[in-house]
């Protein structure tokens, strides 16, 4: 086994940033955080509470009320936003390391997290300057138009799986669009939040514009959610903890997006390219340590391929390089933290008794030590196992076979998330036919989760509510207020004009 690596120049102490300076918890509370691989402490994080949240919000208040970011012109904010991309870009390196040390996530897979947040910032800088809102005009009487404005101070919480890509879907569209924003990361990886402080301070990001208070959800992310000034949550993350704050956030009517958990069916049928379905499967699921809200989980095959189908999955399954995430080999490394390792490895004894194991099944040859659990595979799982119906979030799949079209159907949307789907089928009609039955918020056919970044981002059921992405970004960050101009002659009914009594 390789010595595992740790990058130069780590940080020991991890603290707020609010109002252009990096400080401590007012109570000085700290946490500690881990190392994925040796689950040792390498740092310690300021403990957010209530009054340091008071504070972040007081100075993401005070920066919009009266700074000059919310009055800049869509150019100037751009050109704020293409320097940050810049920097992102420039760091991609150094950025992916760190990431791939605080989240255990595979080096190979951090570096492409890296260029996709870089892109999120030059994506929405390019879609603030095209931006046109509607005007109607009724001939002789009437023109309307609409402004966009930005809302206040936006609160985004953020979760740990691609912690610094994740963050810069909600930072930037948030930024964009003129608002200042309190930030609250994940307690289990702080660490590549803390970089975006000096990247924004670097490209002249006005202080009190960005803010980020580190703690834990039940403290830190509450007192957020419940916080009168901060009229927005964008939230990802688990669907209980969505439900709480859909409840915390009732009390001041704020405008809510949450993105939330997901068991997301890929269906194979019988004439789709097999070793392609294969190929995608096996990365929808093992990819970001099988981390991911849109993994194909369950995996929902035809029966007259359905022995194939297992055979050669798991026999690549098995082949899977688990090991440390910092070594370029690598294809899934190690779970983000012992509480979560724990909760996988619970279900993973579950499968043992809900379906037959064809692959994995506990820690992987070599690695006595660390978050490390080998790409598993169940087959036969019946609809009501619990890893057919819960959310696992580690590298776990469960197949399970299916008859007919109605069949398969029935399967996929036997979940009470919504999230994703993926459908595998050389038959146009049914691929598109199969897609607007399903019940998620994305389907992707013939390929795994690639996408668009113009295109909507969100669930159904308890996989989320609302939309981010693209032009439905711009819409959640933005009032739209209607203005209406008359230039003709306006009937109104004279009230109180007449004579008669």
């Amino acid at each position: 086994m390789a010595e595992h690596y740790i990058p130069d120049n780590l940080p020991t102490r991890i603290r707020h940033y609010i109002d252009g300076e990096f400080v401590d918890s007012v109570s000085g509370r700290t946490f500690d955080v881990l190392d994925p691989v040796s689950n040792e402490t390498y740092a310690t994080a300021a403990a957010g509470q209530k009054e340091d949240i008071d504070l972040a919000v007081a100075a993401a208040r005070k920066a919009f009320t009266t700074g000059p970011w919310p009055r800049m012109k869509p150019r100037e904010r751009a050109r704020v936003l293409y320097r940050i991309a810049d920097a992102v870009e420039a760091q991609e390196a150094r950025l992916a390391q760190l990431e791939t040390f605080d989240t255990g996530l595979p080096i190979t897979q951090a570096k492409g997290q890296a260029l996709r947040a870089a892109e999120n910032f030059r994506f929405f800088a390019d879609l603030i300057v095209a931006q046109f809102d509607d005007a109607m005009k009724v001939p002789g009487a009437q023109i309307n138009y609409v402004n966009r404005k930005p809302i206040g101070v936006a609160g985004l919480i953020t979760p740990w799986n691609t912690p610094f890509m994740l963050e810069s879907w909600k930072l930037a569209p948030a930024l964009a669009t003129g608002n200042t924003v309190v930030l609250k990361p994940a307690e289990f990886t702080p660490l590549s939040a803390s970089l975006w402080a000096k990247i924004f301070q670097d490209a002249g990001l006005p202080d009190g514009v960005f803010n980020l208070v580190n703690g834990l959800g039940e403290e830190a992310g509450d007192a957020l959610v419940k916080h009168p000034d901060v009229p927005l949550i964008s939230f990802t993350g688990e669907t209980t903890t969505g439900k709480t704050i859909f409840r915390n956030a009732a009390e001041n009517l704020k405008g809510l997006s949450m993105e939330l958990g997901g068991k997301s069916p890929a269906i194979i049928f019988a004439d789709a390219d097999l070793d392609a379905a294969i190929d995608s499967t096996l990365f929808g699921v093992f990819s970001l340590n099988g981390e991911r809200c849109t993994a194909g989980s369950r995996i929902l095959v035809h029966r007259d391929i359905y022995e194939e189908f297992c055979d050669k999955y798991a026999a690549r399954a098995k082949k899977i390089v688990v090991g440390d995430p910092h070594d370029p080999t690598t294809e899934v490394g190690a779970l983000v933290h012992p509480e979560h390792y724990d909760k996988v490895a619970r279900y993973v004894e579950i499968g043992k008794s809900e379906g037959r194991l064809l692959a994995g099944g506990g820690r992987p040859e070599g690695r006595p030590t660390g978050n490390f659990i080998a790409p598993t595979v169940f087959a036969d799982v019946a609809p009501d196992a619990r890893i057919f119906q819960e959310e696992i979030f580690g590298p776990v799949v469960a197949i399970t076979p299916f008859a007919d079209d109605a069949e398969a159907l029935a399967l996929a949307n036997n979940t009470r998330y919504g999230l994703a789907g993926y459908v595998w089928t050389n038959d146009l009609t049914r691929a598109h036919t199969f897609a607007q039955n399903l019940e998620a918020g994305m389907v992707w056919l013939n390929s795994h989760n690639v996408r668009d970044l113009r295109t909507p981002f969100g669930g159904v059921k308890a996989s989320g509510l609302g939309h981010e992405g693209g032009y439905r970004s711009i819409d959640f960050y933005t009032d739209q207020q209607a203005v209406h101009i008359s230039i003709g002659s306006v009937h109104t009914p004279k009230f109180g004009a007449s004579t008669a009594r």
